[in-house]
């Protein structure tokens, strides 16, 4: 349940439309419903605007399923599984409302197809390979809300493919920047706009990238103003991230 649905409750139960058993009855899940394996955040939304996220990476798919089911429940929506295996997803999208990337490896149960997109959140790509990385940002941030703007296969090696996307660049309330080898793009990108810029390195290269760490290395140093950096291959970390910087009232 989400602030805009607790006020909607509370209203009416003072308008006398909903008894106060019945409010009693939607709010007894909160704060958090204990599975045994999992304790699951039924206020995330609340405080923070987004329903909890669940890691599908090492769990199996009864465990994921019984987060899913205690979620909806609480009546959650846009349900996001991050790092979902393939053969996970079939099982979950014969038992729910449900849309999966494989590119991304991300899942979302009981999607709010209607949801309105707000603002503005680009992802540019430095290559084809780093598309898996880039997908779970873009899809996060969709997913949460945010419109988004693909720019893929646009790395310094050819800059003149990103500045062809100069218009949409500096539009952006908020641009992730998803680049592995050296990972120079993010400075570029930094260069470039004045919203802020997230920066994912990601383990695409050769054996000196060192699986990404390389590029997490050259977007710490970055030499742009406004450019923040989050962990090797985390484009949901960028993606949410990017979401939150979208959507918050007053930045322009």
């Amino acid at each position: 349940m989400d602030r805009p649905e607790l006020l909607e409750l509370l209203y009416s139960v003072k308008n006398g439309e909903t008894a106060p058993e019945r409010a009693i009855e939607k709010l007894k899940l909160a704060p958090f419903e204990d599975l045994g394996f999992a304790k699951v955040d039924h206020h995330r939304a609340l405080r923070q605007g987004v329903p909890e996220v669940i890691f599908g990476q090492n769990k199996t798919t009864s465990q994921m399923m019984g987060i899913v089911d205690a979620m909806l429940r609480g009546g959650a929506r846009d349900v996001l599984i991050t790092r979902l295996s393939a053969d996970a997803a079939k099982s979950l999208e014969g038992a729910y409302p449900f849309e999966y990337s494989a590119v991304a490896r991300l899942g979302v149960v009981n999607p709010d197809r209607g949801k309105q997109k707000r603002g503005s959140v680009v992802v540019v790509s430095g290559g084809t390979s780093d598309m898996p990385v880039a997908e779970e940002a873009a899809l996060t941030a969709e997913t949460l809300g945010s419109d988004v703007t693909r720019v893929y296969d646009a790395g310094v090696a050819g800059l003149h493919r990103l500045l062809s996307h100069l218009e949409e660049l500096t539009r952006a309330r908020a641009v992730v920047a998803v680049a592995g080898m050296e990972g120079a793009l993010a400075s570029v990108v930094g260069g470039l706009v004045e919203c802020p810029v997230i920066a994912v390195p990601t383990s695409v290269g050769y054996g000196a990238s060192f699986g990404g760490v390389s590029a997490l290395l050259c977007m710490l140093n970055s030499c742009a103003s406004g450019v923040s950096v989050v962990n090797i291959d985390n484009g949901f970390g960028a993606g949410y991230l990017a979401h939150k910087i979208n959507t918050t009232e007053g930045i322009q």
